[in-house]
């Protein structure tokens, strides 16, 4: 196959969802009320944490700053995908695609570390209570916050550098709505080894260590609830966790559920259509888990429109 050297390519093609023209509308409309309603959902979030002074806790600290995290998640991939649906243009430079990746690699192990830590602070303020507020302090939150941040940075700036090296074959059409990591890799003509290897170990640092950190916690959790004597008590608990383990069996549940039928099925059609869930659906129903569950949000919201 013809190789082409990494200075000279000029665009990839994003195949999107479907190349069928009469649902590029339908498309367009339903991506567009998905992307106004997680932005719209989640700055209300932020707003009403940050006016009820009641909210300046570490749980809603972190809250807030997972809404954010899921504004930045959607917006860099469905703002794309709409420009080229309504121009009736599937390329994306090389450059904005390398950005692209690197800004989706960021927010999206922001959100399973930003899980991970909302996870930490119930465990803390359920299994030692007496403690928690010197435990979960505003300088160490503050420093929780930061180290996610640089952690996920570094990952994400590793991966754009290594991916930048490689040279591509003529063939640069990708079957997904963004510049998937995973997708561009496979486009490569160069040796990928090494950042495969790469990618492994980041997904068992960012992603399994997380989730067992998150498994490990809620165990905790449950076993300090149980030993609860009153209904009354264990519920307000398990109350206090309900919203939080809602959005990370969905965050999980759908991320692990496209990845686990990615390697089962070769169409990568069909995996592009399930990544919308853990890409665009679950940062949108956030905001709803939260505010339904959770009387204090209630509150703020009617308050912030009052």
């Amino acid at each position: 196959m013809e190789r082409q050297n990494r200075t000279h390519i000029l665009e990839f093609i994003l195949l999107g969802l479907s190349e069928e023209a009469e649902l590029q509308p339908l498309l367009f409309g339903l991506f567009l009320s998905m992307y106004l309603v997680t932005f719209t959902g989640n700055l209300l979030i932020i707003l009403a944490i940050i006016k009820d002074s009641h909210l300046h806790t570490p749980m809603y600290f972190f809250l807030s700053n997972l809404s954010f995290a899921d504004i930045c998640f959607t917006s860099t991939t469905v703002p794309k995908m709409l420009l080229n649906i309504q121009m009736q243009n599937r390329f994306i430079t090389y450059e904005h695609c390398i950005t692209q990746m690197y800004f989706f690699m960021v927010f999206v192990a922001l959100d399973t570390l930003i899980l991970t830590v909302m996870a930490y602070d119930r465990f803390v303020a359920i299994c030692h209570p007496l403690h928690y507020t010197v435990v979960m302090n505003p300088r160490f939150c503050g420093l929780l916050l930061l180290a996610s941040w640089l952690l996920t940075m570094l990952n994400a700036l590793l991966h754009a550098l290594m991916v930048s090296q490689l040279s591509f074959c003529t063939e640069l059409k990708i079957a997904h709505f963004f510049c998937e990591l995973n997708q561009v890799i496979q486009l490569a003509c160069s040796d990928t080894f090494l950042i495969d290897l790469v990618m492994y170990c980041a997904t068992g640092l960012l992603g399994v260590v997380p989730l067992t950190g998150i498994l490990f916690s809620y165990m905790k959790i449950v076993s300090s609830i149980m030993k609860i004597s009153s209904v009354a008590g264990k519920y307000k608990a398990f109350s206090t966790c309900g919203s939080h383990l809602s959005v990370v069996s969905l965050f999980y549940g759908t991320g692990l559920g496209v990845y686990l039928s990615s390697a089962a099925i070769e169409n990568s059609r069909a995996t592009a259509i399930a990544s919308v869930m853990y890409t665009v659906a679950t940062p949108m129903l956030n905001p709803f888990i939260y505010s339904l569950r959770n009387k204090d949000i209630k509150l703020a919201l009617g308050k912030l429109f009052g």
